[in-house]
């Protein structure tokens, strides 16, 4: 029973912090995950750069059916961010995470954290990133 009631209380403070983030407009950064030093999401899924983006362009050229393939790390559009990420705004206007001025993608076919199946798809094209 403790054990439960300690999960639980867990669970309520991690959802009050994320609550507390997006209603300040505070982006919860990606991190770099311990294991391997792969930047991943705070899902702890694997973030990717594709090459045809232009660093500090301030835009994301996989819209569409990419965007379906890659899905970007999406952000509030008030969140604050620094350390070298920034935020793009994408075509549709959502605004993207960007880090070193590249847009930062998930790829769907990455099921479980520590996937990396989009490593060097579209021969080289998206990669992941290295901390």
């Amino acid at each position: 029973m403790n054990r439960i009631k300690a999960v639980l209380i867990g669970l309520v403070a991690t959802l009050a912090l994320a609550a507390c983030a997006s209603m300040t407009g505070v982006a919860i950064a990606p991190f770099t995950k311990a294991n391997d030093g792969v930047l991943a999401g705070n899902n702890n899924m694997t973030l990717y750069t594709y090459s045809k983006d232009v660093a500090g362009s301030g835009k994301s050229v996989c819209n569409g059916m990419c965007a379906t393939n890659w899905p970007p790390l999406l952000v509030d559009g008030n969140a604050v961010v620094s350390g070298g990420y920034s935020i793009i705004t994408r075509d549709d206007g959502k605004k993207q995470l960007a880090f070193n001025g590249m847009p930062l993608y998930f790829y769907v076919k990455d099921t479980k954290p520590g996937d990396k199946i989009g490593d060097g798809r579209s021969e080289g094209a998206w990669q992941i990133i290295k901390m």
